[in-house]
């Protein structure tokens, strides 16, 4: 149960005729003249806008020059707001004739409060890569595989990866569908005498090394992070992470028919700013009040925020070149809609979700909403033999990875088709994962509008323009990643 202080006061007032008080003591009826509130007030949409109040009450007001909210015109009509007095106005103190030591301790208070206020903005707004580092790299050791990244297919604006339809292509040419919720494939389908699928290669977990997964072309298109060389990991994160989605499960409230979805059966909860699906500008993910509660708890578990953290580190240490045209994006995004914020201040992903088991294992899909050519972080967690089930199946790549709970992995959800091998009834699987999609990334570059608006202003040249960009942004986004050597050289 969520608590909002003041509110059972609220509820007596509704619910008693006032001649007892709230610790029982009688006194003297009402006899004054009640007062009636406005028809349309509703005290649960009050309580609702205080709690989404609540939540963005640290953030600053968004900007509101022509420049900055041009493109939100046509949809807001914005009413005016008195000019807020300045900073040195607010620090002066209504009595001149206090003690100047006095002063300035109030207007001392009072810009460390602004620089606080601003300092929390800012962190939204610059984004800066984490410390590298090459130790990893030169002890990392490699999955070579066949796969042409280059020449995989992708949507044709080369923004988003292709809808798929369940299957992959493996499933397709053995004429073979899941016959359920849950995925059914296990390790003897691909390594077995009997074996419904051949060509697959096997990642055994390596301890804290890093495992690069190398296209035919030395480009690393995925890294196996693993988790950070800490003895401490699983008392100190892991296992606070599983308590609190356990928590989590037992109080959100997802409808029956939400927890069927195309990746399985389980609960998600989702937080963050998105564009698509029929969204007109990039906005804030909603949930209703109760699993807004339970989500600000999870986004401020400091196992959570120490996941998201490693998760960046991985990815700026090993797409430096796809860390940085993700921050130079995140950047101008959130310098231009200061009222969003990403989910984690040290995460580079604008959007996360928690998948609350008990038994996260995924069915064959892309999350082809995501950025095509970006990558997303997906961690693991529970309890689970991660020997025989809970591995990370990618089908375009024919690999099977072994992942450990407390582990993270940083892939192109997009574009490669991945599922899960299944593990035990009495196992416990939950997933953790980070990511921004795609549209929000091409919002911006088409100058903060929509697709429809920033080709109509097009002129017929800029027009041909835009259509060899289309063409060449698969591409040239594959093009961001690095090589080994180019790594190792770093």
């Amino acid at each position: 149960m969520v608590y909002i202080p003041g509110l059972h006061v609220v509820l007596d007032a509704l619910f008693h005729d006032f001649r007892v008080t709230r610790s029982g003591r009688g006194f003297s009826p009402w006899e004054g003249e009640t007062i009636n509130v406005a028809p349309g007030f509703d005290i649960t949409t009050a309580v609702v806008s205080a709690l989404d109040s609540e939540q963005h009450e640290d953030l600053a007001e968004p900007d509101t020059t022509d420049e900055d909210l041009s493109s939100l015109a046509a949809a807001l009509t914005v009413t005016p707001i008195p000019e807020t007095p300045s900073l040195s106005m607010a620090c002066e103190p209504s009595n001149t004739s206090a003690p100047r030591k006095d002063r300035d301790k109030l207007g001392s208070k009072a810009r460390r409060r602004a620089a606080r206020k601003a300092s929390k903005v800012n962190d939204h707004v610059n984004l800066l890569p984490p410390a590298r580092r090459p130790k990893h790299v030169k002890t990392a050791v490699p999955v070579k595989t066949k796969f042409q990244l280059m020449k995989h297919r992708v949507a044709s604006t080369g923004w988003i990866g292709l809808r798929d339809d369940g299957q992959s292509e493996q499933e397709k040419a053995a004429d073979f569908e899941e016959p359920g919720w849950t995925p059914s494939h296990r390790l003897p389908d691909f390594f077995g005498e009997q074996r419904r699928f051949k060509g697959f290669q096997y990642a055994k977990y390596l301890g804290p090394k890093t495992r690069p997964l190398v296209d035919a072309a030395g480009r690393v298109f995925a890294v196996f992070g693993g988790h950070p060389d800490d003895p401490n990991w699983k008392r100190d994160v892991h296992d606070p992470a599983v308590e609190a989605m356990e928590e989590a499960r037992a109080k959100c409230k997802v409808s029956e028919a939400r927890t069927y979805h195309r990746r399985g059966n389980w609960p998600p909860l989702s937080a963050g700013d998105s564009y698509g699906g029929g969204q007109t500008h990039p906005g804030a993910l909603v949930n209703e009040v109760i699993n807004t509660a339970v989500l600000c708890a999870l986004m401020s578990n400091i196992a959570f925020i120490r996941l998201a953290g490693f998760a960046t580190g991985v990815f700026a240490n090993w797409a430096p070149n796809l860390f940085t045209y993700y921050a130079t994006h995140m950047r101008h995004f959130y310098k231009k809609y200061r009222h969003l914020k990403r989910p984690f201040l040290n995460s580079i992903w604008c959007a996360c979700t928690f998948n609350l088991g008990p038994q996260t294992c995924s069915l064959g899909h892309r999350d082809f909403a995501n950025l095509a050519f970006g990558w997303c972080a997906i961690t693991a967690l529970g309890n689970f033999d991660y020997t025989k089930g809970g591995h990370l199946i990618l089908w375009d790549c024919k690999i099977i990875l072994e992942f450990p709970p407390g582990c993270t992995i940083l892939l192109p959800s997009a574009a490669i088709f991945h599922s899960n091998i299944p593990i035990g009834p009495n196992e416990r699987r939950y997933s953790f994962t980070q990511y921004s999609a795609g549209g929000v990334f091409r919002w911006i570059e088409h100058g903060f509008q929509s697709e429809e608006a920033y080709l109509a202003s097009l002129s017929s040249e800029e027009r041909a323009r835009d259509r060899t960009e289309t063409r060449e942004r698969w591409s040239k986004g594959v093009g961001l990643f690095s090589t080994l050597e180019e790594l190792v050289s770093m």
